[in-house]
């Protein structure tokens, strides 16, 4: 795991945390605007990483090495994370584990999505094959690129946005393998987030996007105690994917206490 810092060191702390097998580079289209305001450390999980030979092992683990990289080099606190779609389940995970501090958590329409051991397994094992080939080439396969080619100058914009953050057509990452992405999905679906979480002095701040479909809300009101909820008529993560201008006014605002 690597840690990868940019910006005023002499301004707030947010990690921000990719998701399901992205790199640390998916952030940095935002990096620019978010150095206004903060000093960013984007996070590179095991086996994801470019520049190191690591494999991803579990939630755990990863959450472990990321709490002891804030007290050795934050004093055990920070200002912001925020966790885009599989990075909002770690930014949970940190806040329920108490082991660090973090002021204000920030979840990015993240499904957090939960399954048994057996669940877990079958739906991997599905996903494993076409992740692995997607990621491991940095192509899609045909019968998704048709369908994009197939859909409307809007679709095909929202797409192209979601896909950089997989590294699409920017030369595939090799270095990823099956089994550090089996364990990265396998992980995050039977880690189990609490329900209430309420950290004194911790506000959790949620993306929502709307489009996802009203259960999302609801299950984030069940995991979170009082979560500020800020609606978004948009898809999973197109406001970071799309419109980063806005997304960092919006990761602004949530820090410096405006609600909506």
């Amino acid at each position: 795991m690597k840690f990868y810092e940019s910006g005023d060191n002499r301004k707030p702390v947010i990690f921000l945390f990719p998701g399901t097998c992205c790199l640390y580079s998916s952030f940095n289209h935002i990096l620019d605007g978010l150095h206004s305001y903060f000093y960013t450390v984007a996070v590179s999980y095991d086996g994801f990483d470019p520049n190191e030979k690591t494999e991803f092992c579990s939630m755990e683990d990863e959450c472990e090495k990321i709490e002891q990289e804030i007290r050795k080099n934050y004093g055990g606190r920070i200002k912001a994370a925020y966790g885009c779609s599989l990075g909002g389940s770690f930014v949970s995970l940190l806040i329920q584990r108490k082991r660090i501090h973090i002021d204000h958590g920030i979840i990015g329409s993240s499904d957090m999505d939960e399954a048994g051991l057996f669940m877990a397994r079958i739906q991997s094992s599905i996903v494993v094959p076409i992740m692995y080939r997607m990621v491991h080439t940095g192509k899609l396969p045909k019968f998704m690129q048709k369908k994009i080619n197939e859909a409307d100058k809007s679709k095909k914009e929202l797409v192209a946005g979601f896909l950089n953050m997989f590294g699409i057509d920017q030369g595939g990452s090799p270095w990823i393998t099956k089994q550090s992405i089996y364990n990265q999905f396998y992980s995050d679906l039977v880690t189990k987030v609490q329900h209430g979480i309420d950290v004194p002095g911790t506000t959790i701040h949620v993306f929502y996007a709307t489009k996802m479909g009203k259960k999302y809300e609801k299950r984030y009101c069940s995991y979170f105690k009082n979560p500020d909820i800020r609606r978004h008529n948009m898809q999973h993560e197109e406001l970071f994917c799309c419109h980063s201008a806005e997304w960092v006014e919006e990761v602004k605002k949530a820090v410096e206490g405006d609600r909506q």
